[in-house]
């Protein structure tokens, strides 16, 4: 499974379970017979349209001609290898003009020699029936019949060999016709990877100037208001000591509460029981910090990669918070598994529903998630319930 990054689908190349020899044989056989019509249609759609697609004003047309018949032959191939080798390829893909024409040539060829090194491997097995008469007939000596096992067991080796690398090429040039080639994989991946860095780039710089928010409108503010109380029980310590003593008492919560507002924006920066004590411990500090009940389900075995750890642990924050800020929720449910090589986060509220993919807080999740090579799903219909969930590779 990949991710196109020029349509924004998953591309699923994959192959159903593998099918027994005697259909795959037939697939062999039927591939070597499919080869003599498309060597016909080459031979007799070149000799018709070959001056045509010489002369520049026609050449448009004729070509035109000849892949519309190189494609229906192409579509054939793709079913043979779908009902007689369990290929899938994807629905979505459209391979060029120039690749199907190539795909037909390079199959008439694997299709033509793959006839051929049956055929001889029929000859050689008839000569071994012949062979093995002679023995029991007692026509052969040893030394001739020993010669004659000991080249025939090299001819059928090299025969097997062939018709084994035939079969190969006809599949992996079937995969590259019917579905994206290496080269096209790379530079979906190459995009992939630029478009999630440049959206990994902007989270950090959001989360930067939330922090920077945060610290000025709020930690920046108490602290002003702290030292104006300070200055004011500095200047009533002489003329009025009991309302100098309530200003620092009152100056005394004030600084608690800075403290605890500051506790709070470093544990959203990244706080410090994810490394010490795990992703475990730390849900359970937002669901304390959780103003809405919040019920945890952690089923994870063994240490989590500190990448995978982080992102879990924001998915989880972000999701809670705009369920406690937007969603109108009564109870957050949040469950954290691992199976096999991923580790599946899902938070679930029985809010109004409604959430914005697109929004700021959910793009910022979908490119920490993208980063890691990971899928972030929502769904959040009108009336509810909102599901987020995030799927994360530990590999």
């Amino acid at each position: 499974m990949r991710g196109d990054a020029a349509t924004g689908e998953t591309v699923h190349q994959t192959a159903a379970p593998r099918p027994s020899w005697p259909r795959h044989a037939c697939g062999v056989l039927i591939g070597c017979a499919t080869a003599l019509p498309v060597l016909a249609y080459f031979l007799a759609a070149g000799g018709a349209l070959g001056p045509f697609l010489l002369w520049p004003r026609t050449r448009p047309d004729a070509l035109g001609f000849l892949l519309g018949g190189a494609r229906r032959l192409a579509a054939l191939e793709r079913s043979r290898r779908s009902v007689f080798f369990g290929d899938r390829f994807p629905e979505h893909y459209k391979a060029s003009g120039p690749k199907i024409l190539r795909f037909l040539a390079v199959r008439c060829y694997t299709g033509l020699l793959c006839a051929v090194v049956l055929g001889l491997l029929g000859f050689g097995a008839v000569l071994a029936v012949l062979l093995a008469a002679g023995a029991v007939r007692g026509s052969l000596g040893w030394s001739e019949l020993s010669t004659e096992v000991l080249l025939g067991g090299v001819l059928l080796f090299l025969g097997v060999q062939g018709l084994l690398s035939l079969v190969s090429l006809d599949a992996r040039i079937a995969r590259e016709c019917f579905g994206p080639s290496e080269r096209e994989l790379l530079r979906a991946r190459i995009e992939e990877l630029a478009v999630s860095r440049a959206a990994v780039v902007g989270a950090v710089d959001a989360e930067r100037r939330r922090i920077e928010r945060d610290l000025h409108d709020g930690v920046q503010q108490r602290l002003v208001a702290l030292a104006m109380l300070l200055g004011r029980a500095r200047r009533s310590r002489e003329r009025d000591p009991e309302r100098a003593e309530a200003l620092l008492l009152q100056a005394h919560r004030e600084s608690q509460d800075v403290l605890t507002e500051l506790r709070e924006v470093a544990w959203r920066v990244y706080p410090s029981a994810l490394d010490s004590l795990g992703l475990e411990e730390a849900l359970g500090g937002v669901a304390e910090r959780c103003a809405i009940p919040l019920r945890t389900e952690f089923d994870v075995a063994g240490p989590l990669p500190g990448p995978v750890r982080t992102a879990a642990y924001f998915v989880v924050c972000e999701a809670v918070t705009n369920a406690a800020k937007h969603s109108g929720a009564g109870a957050i449910a949040v469950r954290v598994v691992r199976r096999g090589p991923a580790l599946t986060v899902r938070i679930e509220d029985d809010g109004a529903g409604g959430a914005d993919p697109a929004g700021s807080g959910l793009s910022g999740l979908r490119s920490r998630v993208a980063a890691l090579d990971g899928l972030l799903r929502v769904d959040s219909p009108l009336g509810g319930p909102t599901t987020v969930t995030a799927e994360l590779p530990c590999a």
